[in-house]
């Protein structure tokens, strides 16, 4: 840094560029951070401070970007730009997800599967149905049937004389969130009342005697039994890489094999939820040494003695987690659960409804829970009157994650005076955040950010959307954006 730029701001100006990271667009090659503490901003600093429309027009990024920062207290917006402009959230809808399921079933709320027996138990046999009865967990796992199975042995039960039967009418059966998507990606499976461990099954490949082993299980924590009503096979050919089909009795997978390389594995998504967790717990009932037949579906919620049942945790962890790891069969399960409706579209268009009784939200429309489908659009404006909304910062900041503050080459800033929590949302050209920061002084501030270039994402095949050309690219830029502009309201915006 020259004497020369002393002297235009001012050493104490200078200084607060560089603890606050900007410094970057304003002094070329300064510093991220100052070595010594020092006071907040002067005005001289505020006013020296680029605008913002100079990191946008540098971000380059194509199609449209909005913001809006307001005061977190009052809700006094601080600076916007197309406040009013609809974007695909992405899964920055799942705050608003967490908002309406929080304040719709209670933050207290639980989820409860069941083993039910439609008859009686005498000698350790049941005369009678064995029900594995879902009320829609969507943390259910495998470790959680291994134990449900291990309190039928308790409950006295060594075999049935009817059948193992699965019921997941607590909520609509869904084979998919959005049919945009590629057919293979873990994160777009079905959903019913009845789930386990994300609706996700784990394929993996070794080479063998000239060719392959594949395997499908529904692996946990603890344990990893193979899964028999989701199968592989692998198919001599080069595209497409994976196909998918069903029948009555199973979900068959082919994969190309041409694309597996010595060996690897991931995450496939399951379209019939109910009858995997009922094939999961027929394995893991074998090793409490509880014989049961193969799962089949019912649609009629049985009448008979709960046997054993289980507890997720409350909803306010759910939310937490579903905010940190942002999964969305969690998102649809508490949405439909909140919403009561028959259809995600249905559910989607109750909890708009919602958002605009509760925020005035009127141009709010959501496709889903997730934000996986990019019909869902949202304000930048409407996004911060929720945060901002009585009670909602409350309810909200505890549970979402923080983020860390990065400079210009995309390094943490260890110890930064700015705090972050917030959620993010990311799809192929579509990039979201939005939450709260916490600027040095102490001033808590509510903001959204949304960009997306629509037209280049609906260019792509289907084929194309799990990993496009130049999708990393302008995510990354989209991200380093995000983080210029709260650098920059940390300083302007202080109080």
């Amino acid at each position: 840094m020259s004497s020369s730029d002393f002297g235009r701001y001012g050493r104490r100006t200078v200084l607060s560029f560089l603890l606050y990271g900007v410094a970057g667009c304003a002094l070329a090659n300064a510093p991220e951070r100052s070595s010594r503490p020092i006071g907040k901003p002067s005005d001289a600093a505020k006013q020296a401070m680029p605008g913002a429309d100079r990191f946008v027009d540098a971000a380059n990024l194509g199609g449209k970007v909005s913001y809006v920062v307001a005061d977190a207290r009052t809700g006094q917006v601080l600076e916007s730009r197309s406040p009013l402009l609809g974007q695909p959230p992405a899964s920055v809808t799942k705050a608003m997800t967490a908002l309406y399921a929080l304040s719709t079933l209670g933050a207290g709320h639980r989820y409860r599967t069941r083993l039910v027996a439609t008859g009686p138990i005498s000698g350790g046999v049941l005369q009678g149905d064995l029900v594995l009865v879902g009320g829609g967990d969507p943390t259910l796992s495998t470790d959680d049937l291994f134990e449900l199975a291990g309190r039928l042995k308790i409950a006295g039960i060594r075999e049935i004389r009817g059948k193992l039967k699965v019921y997941g009418g607590a909520l609509p059966s869904i084979e998919e969130i959005d049919g945009t998507q590629p057919v293979q990606v873990g994160y777009n499976p079905g959903m019913s009342g009845l789930n386990l461990n994300f609706n996700r099954v784990y394929l993996e490949w070794k080479r063998a005697n000239g060719g392959y082993n594949v395997t499908m299980d529904a692996r946990s924590e603890k344990i990893r039994p193979n899964v028999g009503f989701v199968r592989a096979q692998v198919a001599d050919r080069g595209a497409p890489i994976f196909t998918y089909s069903n029948s009555a009795t199973r979900e068959n997978w082919t994969v190309a094999r041409k694309a597996l390389g010595k060996g690897g594995g991931r995450w496939l998504p399951v379209r019939r939820p109910a009858i995997y967790a009922g094939d999961v717990l027929q394995t893991v009932a074998r090793s409490h040494g509880i014989n049961l037949p193969f799962p089949e579906a019912t649609n009629a919620l049985p009448q008979g003695t709960t046997v054993a049942e289980h507890l997720s945790p409350d909803l306010r962890k759910i939310c937490r987690d579903m905010l940190k790891f942002s999964t969305n069969v969690t998102a649809e399960v508490v949405g439909l659960s909140a919403s009561k409706a028959g259809s995600l579209a249905a559910s989607g268009r109750v909890m708009a409804g919602w958002a605009e009784d509760r925020y005035g939200a009127r141009k709010a429309s959501f496709v889903d829970h997730s934000g996986l489908g990019d019909r869902t659009k949202m304000s930048a404006q409407e996004m911060v009157k929720a945060l901002t909304a009585p009670g909602a910062q409350q309810l909200l900041q505890p549970i979402l994650k923080t983020i860390a503050v990065r400079d210009s080459e995309n390094k943490v800033i260890q110890n930064s005076p700015i705090q972050i929590v917030a959620k993010t949302g990311t799809l192929n050209f579509v990039s979201g955040l939005a939450g709260y920061i916490r600027t040095p002084d102490g001033r808590d501030l509510a903001f959204a950010i949304f960009a997306a270039d629509l037209p280049r994402r609906r260019a792509l095949s289907k084929a194309e959307r799990e990993a496009p050309r130049g999708a990393r690219s302008w995510n990354g830029r989209a991200k380093k954006l995000q983080q210029q502009l709260i650098r920059r309201w940390s300083v302007v915006h202080e109080a």
